[in-house]
């Protein structure tokens, strides 16, 4: 008897058969190491007038594991949705555990397997619950937020009573696993039409003796370009809700379910009742009929709870009623619009009025003001800097720009602006002293007598400036003259070495002086102890004697969507017990490299220091990243995964092969990647030498001083020598040459 038995309905979609087909073929999952006798696919052609059911004969003639199953076409009603073809397949279902996967939709990779070992893990349920991602029309997926009622925390196995917020949920089959004992115990079956669902997922939950859940995402749902529901559709729901409502009447022990169900149902009318009222191509006639029987169902169920303008459509029952109050509603939302519209010019011309009063007020010598990466918070070089500033020149007023979200994360010394405030504008124009990372407002007067700081954010190996003129891809709609007139209001730009001060002399020329001072952002990393790097573990909950690899690759400019050569649900198990991963993605793509949680991975994207986690970390994983020249001041193992260079090269540019001299082992795969820490190159002596050379030429003032010497030279005005190369930091016995440096990776 197979462990699964996974039943796919198909009508009308060859363009996607193939790839869920082979979703449910791939799996790894095998409990007795024979997979032909542990799962079984049945994939029914729901008389589909394409090429459905010759797909699914010709996965039948080739895999035994799939049974073929053909249904009638009914030219009078083909619209009978996937449930008779689902309850075709489940009759012929022999498997301990029954999953329904529409016709285009695909199984993650691994789920069968993970769904394999929680349901080992509780107690076998009745029915367990699993995470779904989405995948659009266009091929971007969408990985949803993991809903608190999928949790795994708790007991592994309960009842729906223990979480009643499983009925408040969207009602799809297909994101759930039933035992086949349980399904036909309760006499479960899938009712004809669309939206049959609703009827089958809460009479599943509601029969259910034992739930768990999975917090994996194990299937990825197709959201297609054309409408998934026709307007006329949403009646459908009033038989459904009827059956649900007879499943509860037929059984006295889930009265108490009613009050709640009947809440879901007003829920879902007046969801319905919008999309109805607006849809195109329904007649007024049809539009009066809906809300009609909304409000049968509505007395008929006794909806508790259930008021305002949301529900009166329900409520009332009538469509004029229902328009009305509706219009009310937008009326009102409108004239919120319209008063907000109003007072933004207003609120425009008073800023800016403002503004231009401040400039003509005296600057403030003892003003000093602060940001980076567009204000997203306390980072990088600005922040050290910030903090020496305070140390040995504390007669200066340091002001942070940042929303009010990253409050938090700036010392409680420092005053906060609020971005396009008045405070945020009479700072511009009142300070002495401004210092960025990236650019400032373009809006800014630079006013004699002002000292702007640039401290650029890292060294760079991908084509930045003047040098993205000719990569469009990377460069997009940059305006090159105001990059320019950007530059030119800069005194003073730092350099963490020679390699950037000829860069970015190169990439951003105007008439600044260069602070070849090093990285202030790495005096922490040269100034931390052990100490330091103890508690910061123990903070984010890393095992005590854990090996931890960070794993941050950088933006793709050739790429709406992330980069993700790596399997991380693969790749902590390779790696061994004894790692512990961390995972970061680029801020700028706003999620993170994985929405599921994964054993012995954390997600770090979301921390404030990166400069914090390289500090706790005992090797890197990066690509083209900045990171690795500020993690080579730790003297700890870098591996670079350079699986796509050439895309990456032939979009945004770098300035040297990385290949040719890189800071320790690199991976063109995942597989070398894995064999790289399997062998313990990763650390090994050839790794050190290519560490050693590559901190030589790239951190070579990187002594936990940059950001002093900084203060020295801007703020307090001292004369201070361009410091010397740290001798410990030399390439011992010979001088650096890329050609001999070559990875054997």
């Amino acid at each position: 008897m197979p462990r699964f038995s996974v039943v796919v309905p198909a009508y009308k979609l060859q363009a996607y058969l193939h790839a869920c087909l082979e979703s449910v073929l791939s799996q790894t999952y095998e409990s007795d190491g024979s997979p032909a006798s542990d799962l079984e696919l049945i994939a029914v052609d729901a008389g589909s007038p394409d090429s459905c059911g010759e797909i699914i004969d010709e996965f039948a003639a080739r895999d035994p594991r799939v049974t073929a199953v053909h249904l009638p076409a009914d030219p009078a009603d083909p619209g009978q949705g996937p449930g008779p073809a689902r309850n075709a397949g489940l009759a012929r279902a022999t498997g301990d555990y029954v999953l329904f996967l529409d016709g285009d939709d695909t199984l993650a990779r691994h789920a069968l397997r993970d769904i394999a070992d929680r349901l080992k893990a509780s107690g076998d349920p009745d029915v367990l619950v699993f995470g779904q991602a989405r995948t659009h029309w266009s091929g971007e997926t969408e990985h949803l937020p993991v809903p608190p009622h999928l949790t795994e925390s708790g007991p592994a196995s309960f009842q729906l009573t223990d979480r009643p917020a499983l009925l408040k949920q969207p009602t799809p089959a297909w994101n759930k696993a039933y035992k086949r004992e349980f399904i036909e115990r309760e006499g479960l079956a899938f009712a004809p039409g669309p939206r049959t669902d609703t009827s089958w997922t809460y009479a599943a939950l509601l029969a259910a003796g034992s739930l768990s859940t999975l917090e994996r995402v194990c299937v990825h749902h197709r959201r297609r370009r054309a409408p998934a529901i026709a307007p006329s559709r949403h009646f459908d729901l009033f038989p459904h809700y009827d059956r649900v409502f007879a499943f509860i009447d037929s059984r006295p022990e889930l009265a108490g379910w009613r009050p709640v169900l009947a809440r879901r149902m007003a829920d879902h009318f007046a969801a319905a009742s919008a999309a109805v009222l607006t849809a195109p191509g329904l007649s007024p006639r049809t539009r009066a009929e809906f809300f009609r029987l909304a409000r049968a169902h509505y007395g008929r169920h006794r909806v508790p709870g259930a008021a305002g303008l949301r529900y009166a459509g329900v409520r009332f029952g009538t469509y004029r009623t229902y328009r009305t109050l509706r219009g009310i509603r937008a009326l009102r939302a409108r004239t919120r619009a319209f008063g907000a519209a109003l007072l933004r010019p207003v609120r425009s011309a008073a800023l800016r009025l403002h503004y231009r009063v401040q400039l003509r007020l005296p600057l403030r010598a003892n003003m000093a003001v602060f940001t980076a990466y567009w204000n997203r918070g306390y980072a990088c070089s600005p922040a050290a800097i910030e903090a020496k500033v305070r140390e040995l020149a504390p007669w200066v007023r340091t002001s942070w720009i940042t929303t009010p979200e990253q409050y938090a994360t700036v010392p409680r010394a420092t005053r906060r602006v609020r971005p396009g405030s008045f405070g945020y504008w009479s700072a511009l124009a009142r300070a002495k002293y401004l210092v960025n990372n990236v650019e400032f407002d373009h809006g800014l007067v630079k006013r004699p007598g002002q000292i702007l700081l640039q401290t650029h954010h890292g060294t760079p190996l991908k084509s930045v400036g003047l040098d993205l003129t000719d990569r469009p891809a990377a460069s997009r709609s940059t305006d090159f003259a105001r990059l320019l007139a950007d530059a030119d209001k800069w005194d003073f730009a730092l350099s963490a070495n020679r390699h950037s001060t000829l860069t970015g002399e190169r990439a951003f020329p105007a008439a600044y002086t260069t602070l070849e001072y090093g990285s202030p952002r790495n005096d922490v990393l040269r100034r931390s102890t052990p100490a330091d790097s103890a508690r910061l573990r123990q903070q984010l909950g890393i095992p005590g004697q854990s090996t931890v690899v960070l794993y941050a690759p950088t933006y793709r400019d050739y790429s709406r969507s992330q980069h993700l050569p790596l399997d991380l649900e693969r790749l902590g198990p390779a790696l061994g017990p004894e790692f512990f991963l961390l995972s970061r993605a680029h801020f700028a793509y706003g999620a993170p490299l994985s929405r599921t949680p994964l054993p012995r991975v954390l997600d770090v994207t979301g921390h404030p220091s990166v400069e914090e986690l390289c500090l706790v970390s005992d090797a890197l994983v990066t690509d083209y990243s900045s990171l690795m020249f500020d993690y080579a001041n730790l003297d700890r193992p870098i591996v670079i995964l350079d699986d796509d260079r050439e895309a990456y090269e032939a979009a945004r540019g770098t300035y040297f092969d990385l290949r040719a001299c890189p800071p320790g082992a690199v991976a063109r795969t995942e597989d070398e990647l894995i064999d790289i820490f399997a062998s313990g190159h990763w650390r090994g002596s050839r790794s050190a030498q290519l560490r050693a050379a590559f901190r030589s030429r790239f951190c070579p003032y990187d002594d936990g001083h940059a950001a002093e010497r900084v203060v020295r030279r801007v703020f307090l005005r001292e004369t201070t020598p361009t410091p010397r190369n740290l001798p410990e930091q030399r390439t011992r016995g010979t001088e650096f040459a890329p050609s001999a440096t070559r990875a054997s990776h």
